[in-house]
């Protein structure tokens, strides 16, 4: 694995990294003992564990594997709770790419979310409104101050996903 010009892959044949990822989910060199534990793809968890599970990993720190978990019920959920939890999805990986440094990149990804639970329907103690406030001002914030390189806090910058 990791040989140039070879891909890894999973059981079924898809391409998947085996290289170890740092808690923001950037891929690291073959080996490297700084790696985080990847989130298990594919779980089915029920709407209150995946919010639950989302946001003790945004707490401490790792959208990146926060949007994981929602990426999993946005792709095994119920089909009228799809948009959310994409959205959700979404609006973790824009706190990734602002704590990666990517300003510009984190601000359209939050507000992509925003937009995205605009239409959707509450469940699961979600603090919609607060959501979409949150991510319109860390937009904000990333828009006016932080120019790429800057990143920001995760941990400092969390959601509460809960009102």
């Amino acid at each position: 694995m990791g040989v140039l010009g070879e891909r890894d892959r999973d059981a079924e044949g898809r391409a998947r990294s085996a290289r170890p990822r740092d808690g923001l989910g950037r891929p690291l060199r073959y080996g490297d003992p700084g790696g985080v534990a990847r989130q298990p793809e594919g779980v089915v968890r029920a709407g209150a564990e995946t919010v639950r599970e989302a946001q003790a990993l945004l707490d401490a720190g790792r959208p990146f594997h926060a949007h994981e978990v929602f990426e999993d019920a946005w792709k095994s959920g119920p089909d009228g709770e799809r948009a959310l939890w994409r959205a959700l999805a979404q609006l973790a990986v824009g706190l990734t790419h602002a704590a990666r440094g990517n300003g510009r990149g984190g601000a359209r990804l939050l507000l992509r979310g925003a937009a995205g639970l605009e239409g959707c329907r509450g469940g699961y103690g979600l603090d919609l409104p607060g959501l979409v406030g949150w991510a319109d001002a860390l937009a904000g914030r990333l828009d006016a101050a932080v120019r790429d390189g800057d990143g920001v806090d995760p941990v400092a910058e969390a959601p509460r996903l809960r009102g």
